[in-house]
């Protein structure tokens, strides 16, 4: 089992003049002390459950790419990219430049977005859900199509590209790799049947019913769900007397339900030293499982 460290919070960073340097030390002891990934929340302003919307929040494939040239070896990815708030070939093409720029450690991580507050306040596309759900997977269909062979152009119910060129193309192989997160049961599993890579979900109760439903929507489109990698969402919270064991438990009940990587924030991040006890105490004590 891996971990993976989820930034959603920028306000224990500083001022503005020291948040770059303090998230490139962030990303830096997060990747030294073993973590496979680093995940960015994709949103424009924050939500209710983690702060103020007044609070600082970073555009997310800006920052991935700033974070590009401070790391080496963490993946890089959004959890998740709202799929409405960028056009599909645009979206292709920033996950390509990010992941050519970092050497091949770029991921598309997708939902059909939530938030209709900002998207409302900042003006950005945004729909009913059902056409959501359908720009996703129409974004996901240009996307693989634009990190494939040939330039052919697309015409799908929401999207018509003229032409999908892709110059250069990703170095991943074959491409990035696309993580479609979200609960959804009916919708969003089933299009993480037919395309995804990776799932994301809660990593509550129901989580084992989570992959239940993703075997059952694989079983019908005749594909196996070993191949799709589970994955989901924790806090990783390690700064009380007795936390890394209780971390521990809930780690080893997500493994035992199939799941294969964590992403989790940690409180006070920029102090680092989480990352650290993270790093000595859980990680290498979750390698083997």
């Amino acid at each position: 089992m891996r971990l993976a460290l989820h930034i959603n919070d920028y306000s224990g960073l500083g001022t503005p003049a020291r948040m770059a340097p303090a998230l490139a030390q962030v990303a830096r002891t997060a990747e030294d002390a073993g973590f496979c990934r680093l995940s960015l929340t994709d949103h424009v302003w924050q939500i209710s459950m983690i702060g103020e919307e007044n609070e600082p929040m970073l555009e997310s494939y800006t920052t991935l790419g700033f974070l590009a040239g401070q790391t080496r070896t963490i993946e890089l990815q959004t959890l998740v990219t709202a799929a409405t708030y960028r056009p599909p070939g645009l979206l292709a093409k920033i996950v390509t430049t990010l992941d050519v720029l970092s050497g091949g450690r770029a991921w598309l991580g997708i939902g059909a977005g939530w938030n209709e507050q900002e998207a409302a306040g900042l003006g950005l596309p945004y729909g009913p859900q059902g056409e959501r759900f359908a720009r996703m997977e129409e974004t996901v269909q240009i996307c693989m199509r634009m990190w494939g062979e040939g330039e052919d152009s697309f015409v799908g119910r929401h999207y018509q590209l003229a032409g999908t060129l892709n110059s250069p193309q990703p170095l991943s192989r074959p491409r990035p790799r696309i993580l479609i997160g979200g609960s959804g049961e009916r919708v969003t599993l089933r299009l993480a049947a037919r395309y995804a890579d990776a799932i994301n979900v809660y990593g509550g109760p129901d989580a084992g019913q989570k992959v239940a439903r993703l075997r059952e929507h694989c079983a019908a489109v005749g594909r196996d769900a070993d191949v799709i990698e589970k994955s989901a969402v924790l806090p990783l919270a390690v700064t009380a007397t007795g936390d890394v064991e209780r971390l521990l438990d809930e780690l080893r009940r997500l493994h035992e339900l199939g799941f294969t990587t964590v992403y989790g924030a940690v409180a006070d991040v920029a102090a680092l030293t989480p990352l650290e006890t993270l790093g000595s105490k859980v990680i290498p004590e979750i390698a083997g499982w």
